[in-house]
């Protein structure tokens, strides 16, 4: 209902039937992006109730998230590992959107990092581009990651840094998403009057932080 209210096209819930709809959407998904050259799970099987995939890291090996692997950097004080491992997940973006696709949520959480420091993503159950044009999409990743990382951003005092760096990858997007990035910025104005204190708790310091890069 905020998305329609604030006109945010790239913001609107898409469509996730789930069951074997959504099953079906995650393998074609897997299997385009996988075509694309972009790293994700390697679909071993698939039937209609469900499918199997490779795991991205060794045996026994346990794997995080780059949102997990930016959190740890944060807390170690390692500026420059919070720096490098943001704009990894930026370069991660920049490959999809160039191979002419999207991600489903891109959200650090579903950006995994695997064994030999490479970026892989999952969490594919839904397909934005069946029903968004393809620039709107670009958009919503772009927001999702931003929405997502932000915070780390803030908290390590990198946000400046991130600011160059957010704005020299909006930079290299085509004209339609920087159009409508813009505007949606634009429309997200009133983000700038959330308080920043966390005792208003962690989801409103998120939006803040992410408004904070952002514009």
């Amino acid at each position: 209902m905020l998305a329609a209210l604030l006109r945010l096209d790239a913001l609107r819930p898409v469509p996730n039937p789930g069951g074997p709809t959504a099953i079906a959407t995650e393998v074609q998904r897997l299997r385009d992006l996988a075509a694309r050259g972009i790293r994700v799970p390697v679909v071993l099987a698939a039937s209609t109730d469900g499918f199997a995939m490779r795991h991205l890291g060794h045996t026994g090996e346990e794997i995080h998230s780059l949102g997990n692997e930016i959190d740890h950097a944060v807390q170690a004080g390692d500026t420059a590992t919070v720096l490098a491992l943001w704009q990894q997940g930026l370069d991660t973006l920049t490959q999809v959107h160039h191979q002419g696709t999207c991600l489903s949520q891109a959200f650090a959480r579903n950006m995994v990092r695997c064994p030999d420091g490479e970026v892989a993503c999952i969490d594919f159950e839904d397909d934005p581009a069946a029903v968004l044009p393809l620039a709107v999409c670009h958009v919503r990743d772009a927001l999702c990651y931003a929405h997502s990382t932000a915070i780390y951003l803030h908290t390590s005092s990198t946000l400046a840094e991130g600011r160059a760096r957010w704005a020299a990858w909006v930079a290299q997007g085509s004209a339609e998403m920087r159009e409508v990035l813009a505007t949606s910025v634009r429309r997200m104005g009133w983000m700038r009057h959330l308080p920043a204190s966390r005792r208003f708790g962690r989801d409103l310091q998120r939006v803040r932080a992410a408004y904070d890069l952002l514009a």
